[in-house]
């Protein structure tokens, strides 16, 4: 199941007008999610439906939506790993399954454990549970935020569902949060439990909501695990059943599945472990590309491919086709999301589901592992603050005075990353490297920079900044891509990565096994080398980057110049000549500020797809842009 939605009435004695209609709206809403049935439930203050993307089962009748004997009713996206040892465990208690798919097991589990039945449920999900005995409503999120779930809240009702755009066609009132639109401004993603909408929220990561007639509680099933990391690297050999487990469950399903590939370390070693272990599948390998030479990683992921005797299917990506692929994911989503990647994500999948409904993808290495150059910089920033002022100040001019570059990740833009606030504790200084635009720009801009707080313990620094991460752009940026871009053509992202047993193995590693001198990942690569060749082990990381620098400077110049002038960033409060004046630096090559100009030009497009909800009468931008769509 893909899409889940429902519509509660908070009064008892009253259902919400045209519950049942404005559900079939959200449902239709997202049918781009589950186009193989849908199914509805009706009760007195209820209604609640969901749509189907078959994986398991698929020859057999599968009901997307179940209702149990017990009076229980349970939607749910995604995919309940564990099921098998469950449905067993369960029956031994006395609880007769009759249907095989892998949701079945919710409701007993439920009836069994009551509020502590997520703790033993291993996967990827959002649900909605409904208990007609005692009236309650329970929405529950994985722990690692893989999956999304999305509610808004009224006077007499509580609406969710898989998609904020969908949640908008159930016609919830709309008016612009700006708090949230600060911290997009900063972040370039919408950060749990908030977003761009008020009164439209997410449900966290590892949170359950119990919305009761007594009233709502928010409670955490699942943290991270904090315990000290242990002294001694563990050996490769101990990980290795924990991670072959991982990818064995989440590939154990009942269609042809693929893998996302590039040149790098993480998809290469879960695409070896997933051909170990089923040498008789068939695996195809779906690759972005670039005309640009230092973004495309085409012919590294092609050798690997070859290698692992993988069918190696390649997607160009050009800078024509940013535009319309962007107005249409967030039509079809309804969320601004910064990472330009977003784009090749969504056109890699697009092809991919004309062969598979499932993706294997890299993603949660590096926050788990330790794998991004800002941890680096995170540990030689206290040598840095240690020399003396004149040399730190020549350094800072040297490296400002470097020239901007059209290349993918250069050392000039790391060492001027490197450089800034160097004055800042170690977590504000993450957020700031890591920002999508700085504090001194949002308030050029007219905008406010969120405030976070960032007391922590500096001995534990690399810890601190990997849970940031993990907490926040993991399920909220980087798996918000992957689902909103996936699901937009109907195919499924899963990430073994950040399976809950390979999540507790790395928490417990020492900081040496993570980042070790001037080498990330150093435990991972260590592993790796058991299934790749050291050419992969070694090589320099690079990630999913798209040449937007140069994009920017040429061939969408015109169009970057019209989102950044329209009068609905304005509208929004927006100073909008400053954002002209990003552009002219970039252009001029006296900054690189594609992140920032990005970051603005998705809000201006959500802003045009946002502004149709909040009134009758909307701006001359706003009809051009609905008559486009």
């Amino acid at each position: 199941m893909c899409g889940i939605c429902g519509i509660l009435s908070l009064d008892g004695n009253q259902p919400v007008p045209e519950a049942g209609q404005k559900v079939r709206n959200v449902l239709r809403a997202m049918s781009h999610r589950g186009p193989h049935g849908d199914a509805f439930a009706k009760r007195e203050r209820l209604v609640m439906a969901c749509n189907r993307l078959a994986i398991r089962g698929v020859d057999q009748h599968q009901p997307p939506l179940i209702e149990h004997e017990a009076g229980i009713v349970v939607a749910c996206n995604g995919e309940i790993d564990n099921h098998r040892q469950l449905r067993q465990s369960l029956a031994e208690a006395g609880h007769h399954i009759t249907l095989s798919t892998d949701v079945a097991v919710i409701a007993p589990l439920y009836l069994e454990y009551g509020l502590e039945f997520l703790k033993h449920l291993q996967g990827v999900f959002a649900l909605a549970l409904w208990d007609s005995r005692t009236q309650r409503l329970i929405l529950a999120r994985d722990r690692a935020g893989e999956r999304h779930l999305y509610y808004a809240t009224s006077d007499d009702a509580i609406y969710f569902a898989s998609e904020l755009a969908a949640l908008m066609a159930a016609k919830t009132a709309a008016q612009l949060n700006k708090d949230g639109m600060a911290r997009y401004l900063r972040s370039g993603y919408c950060p749990s439990p908030d977003s761009l909408v008020k009164n439209h929220h997410k449900v966290s990561p590892g949170e359950i909501i119990v919305i009761e007639p007594s009233g709502t509680r928010h409670v955490r099933y699942w943290d991270f695990p904090a315990k000290p990391p242990a002294a001694k690297e563990p050996e490769p050999s101990a990980f290795d059943p924990v991670f072959r487990e991982a990818v064995f469950r989440q590939s154990d399903i009942d269609v042809d599945y693929g893998v996302l590939l590039s040149g790098g370390i993480d998809s290469a070693l879960m695409t070896a472990v997933a051909r170990d272990l089923r040498p008789e599948k068939k695996i195809s390998a779906y690759c972005i590309r670039f005309g640009e030479a230092s973004f495309d990683e085409g012919q590294d992921a092609a050798a690997i491919a070859a290698q692992l005797g993988c069918d190696f299917v390649p997607v160009q990506v050009e800078a024509g086709d940013v535009p319309g692929a962007l107005r249409q994911l967030i039509q079809a989503t309804g969320e601004p999301l910064a990472d330009p990647a977003w784009i090749p994500l969504s056109m890699v999948t697009r092809r991919a589901a004309q062969d598979v409904r499932v993706l294997l993808a890299g993603e949660g290495a590096d926050e788990l592992f330790g794998g991004y150059p800002t941890y680096l910089g995170a540990r030689w920033s206290s040598l840095y603050t240690h020399l003396p002022k004149p040399i730190r100040t020549l350094s800072q001019r040297l490296i400002e005075s470097l020239p901007a570059s059209d290349k993918k990740v250069t050392l000039s833009f790391l060492l001027k990353r490197f450089i800034r606030g160097q004055e800042l504790d170690g977590l504000a200084r993450h957020l700031l490297w890591t920002a999508s635009i700085g504090p001194e720009w949002l308030r050029r801009l007219g905008v406010t920079p969120p405030k976070d707080p960032t007391a922590h313990d500096p001995s534990r620094l690399i810890d601190v900044l990997q849970r940031y991460d993990f907490d926040h752009s993991l399920p909220d940026a980087l798996m918000a891509k992957a689902d909103r871009g996936g699901m937009l053509h109907g195919v499924e992202i899963r990430a073994p990565f950040l399976d809950q047993t390979v999540i507790e193995f790395a928490a417990n590693l020492p900081l040496d096994a993570r980042v070790h001198g001037l080498t990330t990942k150093a435990f991972l690569k260590r592993y790796a080398r058991r299934y790749l060749p050291e050419s992969v082990v070694t090589r320099r990381k690079r990630g999913l980057s798209v040449p937007l620098a140069a994009w920017l400077r040429e061939p969408l110049h015109g169009w970057a110049q019209a989102r950044l002038s329209s009068s609905v960033l304005a509208d929004a409060g927006i100073h909008t000549d400053a954002a002209l004046e990003l552009l002219a630096e970039h252009q001029a090559r006296l900054n690189d500020h594609a992140r920032a100009i990005w970051t603005l030009i998705v809000l201006s497009e959500w802003l045009m797809w946002f502004s149709r909800f909040q009134s009758e009468s909307v701006s001359e931008d706003v009809k051009v842009y609905s008559e486009g769509l």
